[in-house]
């Protein structure tokens, strides 16, 4: 790819010194003496403290009380004129240059440039300033004040909240050049400020909007994307022109099609250049008859969004690179997410996790970072401040299809209004004119969204617009809320104090579950509630499986774990169940949250060490492209609900049974199906089995006659097991009959797997096997015919793979 212009990344060569505040105005010109520390950039002060071992993350120290010295020295460059340009600085900073002070930032979300003149021998030094002290100062009245967030000031200051949310995250404070410094030295012929944008008309027409500055070009220049051609017009050295690209191939998420990208060339000279990538899609917001739906549409289809709310690829060094972001995201993708959301608690992330998000077909909700405080909206200085992140984060992300919904932040509406203030009081210029402005002017593709949650009555209402959908889940509600509510959109929802699997525990916090105050400090909760996110898990543990919690932890804490593993991924799977059935009112719903910040029993679907949690897995089977889900309809019996959300037409066979004891068919049904290219249908069981039978026992007519009913759909041609889905009756625990795993590991071309097999149902099989990670894991095994389930090495390996298969109603596991 052509560079932008002569960039040269400053990596290398950093020291690190920290002082009490406001010791040193400017750099001292000798710094023999000083305790410095080598210091990665980009990175933070945490994340250079702790590589000299002076930081721990698991027990943080504040860092919002120092000041901290960044110096690099620039010897041998040639003299001559020269721009540094610093993509992010966190966060009150001032830059100095041979010693003068030449710049000063007090945002850690808008980039700096600055000119400077190279001697050859030169220094540069860059002081974050404590930022306790700003955020001790007063502004404008705030209309509320929230508990979650602390202290206050916040408000005022433009940096990340991340590290002063008590209970939801470690307190470890941003500070530092945490994205990358550069140092450019033009060449007028090389391409700068390049701006990219592409869409689809309804037509199925791409259009392509292209702009750059090259002042040494000459001769004339031509735009060129898949195999269209067009020449770009020049007015004081800035090239712009638009290309139309009939029948283009689309941008899809994955789970519904490709996500087709295009390079985007210039030729000059005869000579091709490639300055950039993109996609070409149509995003759409589809609000109902009645305005108060909330759906996405792309390219004219309405989809499902299903994910999760990303957190921070690494909460010490607020990595940013692509190394750091992709096995997290390839994750995201292989567990069937098409959307994640950034929320406002959170930071703007780089373009590298845009253009993977690009890459895997993953769609992204991006908020601003904007959360649940009353801004100050009257200061001029910090609405400017706001714009100008705005236009910068807009224009770095111009090119990325996968930008689907621009959110002006998170829970600032709600807020307001659970304080009971008036509807008026919800919102203000921020949200309602500066950011939407500034998106209809740079994405005008992307529909905005003036706050997460928003639209209903009450702006957390689930049965419009955009919630945080927490019925099942905070509030402790029976499942059947999830169809009660009638959600259309929860941007957020199911979380869950998810407890990771016992390897991460036994070698990241190998203490005694739930009890010992280094576990209890991993567990979320809200500030100033009387409960924790374990207690909810406790909850619904108690619900499904008729176990009290609290006594089975101090007896069988080993159990007490395996269950608790199970059954936040059961209420998963059973929720989304219920979401994705034709007829929901659902259109989408993302979990909170996609990582862990630390090893333990957080919100995460995938721990701290990047390993997936049971959650994780049921996730997977729950947001399949083709799949099949059951719902209890009381005395309509069970229906069976198969959905095809891919662009191809599916031969499916359809197969349903109920066993009594987990083993014995009572009845069985199948039908073959031709389902159509993203469509869903709904079958009854009794339609299956061509008679009337008690499927969810709901007429009770003598003693149950089964206690667990088993779906299966197989593909049509080669009859491979596609989705299983499953349904007890009489509860999960009456299906505990003592099943007998056995497991024998294959190999074949494409690598090692496992065919597992059991004498009867066995719920919750778990495949330990160090070193690799299972395809499915901690899924439900019908008798008969066993699972093959894929075993992917986690690094290169060479050894034959070792390990046990268990299950929640297994005397005994099966080693292989």
């Amino acid at each position: 790819m052509l560079p932008a212009c002569g960039d040269r990344l400053l990596e290398q060569g950093w020291r690190m010194a920290t002082t009490q505040p406001d010791a040193w105005a400017k750099p001292p010109a000798d710094l023999v003496g000083t305790d410095l520390v080598e210091a990665p950039v980009p990175g933070t002060v945490a994340g250079a403290l702790e590589r000299a071992g002076r930081f721990d993350r698991t027990s943080p120290q504040p860092l919002n009380g120092l000041d901290a010295w960044y110096f690099l020295d620039l010897d041998g460059d040639a003299p001559g004129p020269a721009r540094l340009r610093f993509d992010g600085l966190a966060t009150v900073a001032e830059v100095f240059w041979n010693g003068e002070p030449v710049l000063a930032s007090r945002s850690m979300f808008v980039a700096q440039e600055l000119p400077v003149e190279l001697s050859g021998r030169d220094r540069l030094a860059i002081c974050f300033r404590a930022l306790a002290p700003h955020l001790e100062r007063r502004g404008p009245r705030a209309r509320w004040r929230p508990q979650m967030i602390t202290p206050p000031g916040l408000r005022l200051v433009r940096t990340t909240v991340l590290g002063y949310m008590p209970g939801w995250c470690p307190e470890v404070h941003a500070a530092g050049p945490y994205r990358p410094v550069k140092l450019v030295r033009d060449d007028p012929a090389m391409p700068r400020d390049i701006r990219i944008r592409g869409w689809l008309d309804a037509d199925g027409t791409g259009r392509l909007d292209v702009r750059f500055a090259a002042p040494g070009l000459s001769g004339a220049v031509s735009l060129n994307c898949a195999g269209h051609q067009v020449e770009l017009r020049a007015q004081d050295g800035v090239y712009a022109g638009q290309l139309a690209l009939p029948g283009v191939a689309a941008w899809w998420p994955h789970t519904h099609g490709e996500p087709a990208l295009h390079d985007v060339e210039i030729v000059t000279d005869g000579v091709r250049h490639r300055i950039g990538r993109t996609g070409f899609r149509r995003i759409e917001i589809d609000r109902g008859d009645d305005g108060r739906d909330f759906a996405v549409r792309v390219n004219g289809q309405k989809l499902f969004c299903r994910g999760a709310a990303w957190t921070s690829a690494d909460i010490v060094d607020l990595a940013g690179d692509r190394a750091r972001y992709e096995p997290f995201l390839r994750l995201a993708a292989e567990a069937g997410m098409n959307m994640l959301r950034v929320p406002g608690v959170a930071t703007y992330e780089t373009p590298a996790f845009f253009e993977l998000c690009d890459e895997l077909g993953i769609m992204v909700w991006q908020d601003f970072m904007f959360a649940n405080f009353h801004y100050p909206e009257s200061d001029g200085e910090f609405m400017d401040l706001a714009r100008q992140e705005a236009e910068q984060f807009l224009a770095s992300t111009a090119a990325s299809p996968s930008v689907a919904v621009l959110c002006g932040g998170s829970e600032m509406a709600q807020q307001a209004a659970m304080l009971g203030l008036p509807r008026q009081a919800w919102s203000g210029p921020l949200t309602d004119k500066l950011l939407p402005s500034v998106a209809a002017r740079l994405r005008p593709d992307v529909p905005y969204v003036p706050n997460s949650p928003s639209g209903g009555d009450m702006p957390f209402s689930p049965n419009a617009g955009v919630t945080h959908y927490y019925g099942v889940g905070a509030y402790c509600r029976p499942l059947e809320d999830a169809r009660r509510a009638n959600v259309r959109f929860a941007a957020e929802c199911l979380a869950f104090a998810n407890v990771p699997e016992q390897r991460t525990l036994d070698g990241s916090l190998p203490v005694p579950a739930v009890h010992d105050p280094r576990w209890k400090a991993r567990v979320p909760r809200d500030r100033g509630a009387s409960w924790d996110f374990e207690d909810i898990r406790e909850h619904y543990l108690a619900a499904l499986y008729g176990v009290e919690p609290s006594r089975l932890r101090r007896e069988d804490p080993g159990r007490y774990l395996d269950l608790s593993r199970a059954v936040t991924g059961e209420v998963m799977e059973a929720t989304f169940a219920e979401w994705r059935r034709p007829g929901s009112s659902c259109n989408g719903a993302l979990v909170w949250t996609l990582q862990d910040l630390l090893p333990g029993a957080g919100w995460g679907v995938i721990d701290a060490t990047g390993a997936p949690k049971p959650a994780f897995f049921a996730l997977k089977r729950a947001f399949r492209p083709v799949q099949l889900t059951l719902t209890d309809e009381g005395t309509n019996g069970l229906d069976v609900h198969v959905l095809n959300e891919t662009d191809r037409e599916q031969a499916l066979i359809l197969e349903l049974a109920c066993l009594r004891d987990g083993k014995q068919p009572v009845i069985r049904g199948s039908r073959s199906l031709k389902q159509i290219p993203r469509q869903g249908v709904t079958v009854p069981a009794t339609d299956l089995f061509g008679a009337f039978f008690d499927t969810a026992y709901a007429f009770r007519f003598g003693p149950p006659s089964h206690n667990v009913t088993v779906a299966r759909l197989r593909n049509g041609e080669d009859e491979t097991i596609l989705a299983e889905a499953f349904h007890f009756p009489l509860g999960r625990a009456a299906a505990f009959g003592e099943a007998v795993l056995s497991a024998e590991l294959r190999e074949d071309r494409d690598g090692w797997w496992l065919a597992v097999s059991a004498d009867r149902l066995a719920q919750c099989v778990h495949i330990d096997v160090p070193g690799f990670r299972p395809s499915d894991n901690w899924f439900h095994l019908a008798p008969g015919e066993g699972r093959k389930i894929r075993l992917t090495g986690l690094q290169e390996q060479t050894a034959v793979p070792s390990g046990d298969v268990r299950a929640l109603n297994a005397a005994s596991s099966a080693h292989f």
